[in-house]
């Protein structure tokens, strides 16, 4: 098969598209053909990308891209949940090679069925952003109708999704982006955008329930006092994964696998509630494209194969 793969530590630089052995599933496993991978830029900073389960280091050559969309093409041992064929999407493990590639492994408890109305290239971005959305505002912050929540990077891959979410929630949106992207925001369901170049947030925005943030940082530091009372603030920006003080590590989560949010993400996206915003869809070729080139709004994406 052909497939994009790391040979050293590094940056996009660093990636090679070339012939690859077709990987085999075991028991429990799916073999994907895959049409459509997502493009996290943050991935080369990830530890689980260099680094064993058991905090080894992982041998090269590696495989980056763990959201994806494709058809099923072997399934390992017995599964009464998927069949040849079926159309899916879904996850595979932080800690073995992703999907950039003709064909990758999945837990067959990581794939649902693609959703009807969207192509693969939108079903590929869906997975880890649009569970991280629902984890954040559904599970950590508990959203609920008539709270207000602040959006950091409304128009980014993960805030893109949180915003849609938020306002299916009955929630009043307030979202951070760009000038430039101001109506792209009111049009996915914000009731206020501020633009973050010219207006800080803070001299705007008070007594909110819920902050996301998606930026870290400085942004992440001057959230906490437009919080009310006993509001909640949740972040997945990567620097506050090693920070030592005790209110951002109970912010910080990172997103796990789960079958049925992706599910009902699916039928959110299938009645019209929810839309995946694709930045540019790049071959296999022009990977590198894809990494170096940060999408406006959403995510970027390689097409694997036509489907």
């Amino acid at each position: 098969m052909k497939a994009i793969r790391l040979h050293r530590s590094g940056g996009p630089e660093s990636l090679v598209c070339e012939e690859a052995q077709t990987p085999k599933p075991n028991d429990g496993q799916l073999l994907i053909q895959v049409h459509a991978a997502a493009v996290t830029p943050t991935e080369f900073a990830w530890y689980p990308t260099f680094h064993t389960p058991e905090g080894n280091a992982r041998p090269f050559p590696i495989v980056l891209g763990h959201e994806f969309s494709g058809v099923v093409a072997a399934i390992g041992g017995s599964n009464k949940d998927v069949q040849m064929g079926d159309s899916v999407y879904g996850l595979n493990d932080w800690f073995m090679d992703g999907a950039q590639a003709e064909y990758c492994l999945v837990a067959a408890a990581s794939v649902v069925p693609k959703p009807t109305t969207v192509d693969y290239a939108q079903a590929a971005i869906v997975p880890i952003s649009a569970l991280t959305a629902w984890q954040a505002l559904v599970e950590r912050a508990q959203l609920s109708k008539g709270q207000r929540i602040l959006i950091h990077g409304g128009a980014g891959s993960v805030g893109s999704f949180a915003v849609q979410l938020a306002r299916y929630k009955k929630a009043h949106v307030i979202a951070t982006a760009s000038a430039a992207n101001m109506d792209f925001m009111k049009g996915l369901g914000a009731d206020e955008v501020i633009d973050y170049r010219t207006t800080p947030f803070e001299t705007v925005v008070r007594d909110v329930d819920v902050v996301l943030d998606t930026v870290g940082g400085e942004t992440r530091n001057r959230s906490w006092g437009v919080l009310r009372k006993g509001g909640r603030l949740v972040t997945i920006a990567a620097d506050a994964e090693g920070m030592k003080e005790q209110r951002v590590r109970d912010a910080f989560f990172i997103v796990e696998p789960n079958r049925g949010q992706l599910i009902e993400i699916g039928r959110l996206i299938d009645s019209g509630v929810i839309r995946p915003i694709v930045g540019a869809v790049f071959s296999m070729d022009e990977v590198r494209r894809a990494y170096a080139e940060k999408p406006t709004r959403g995510k970027n994406v390689l097409r694997i194969s036509e489907g």
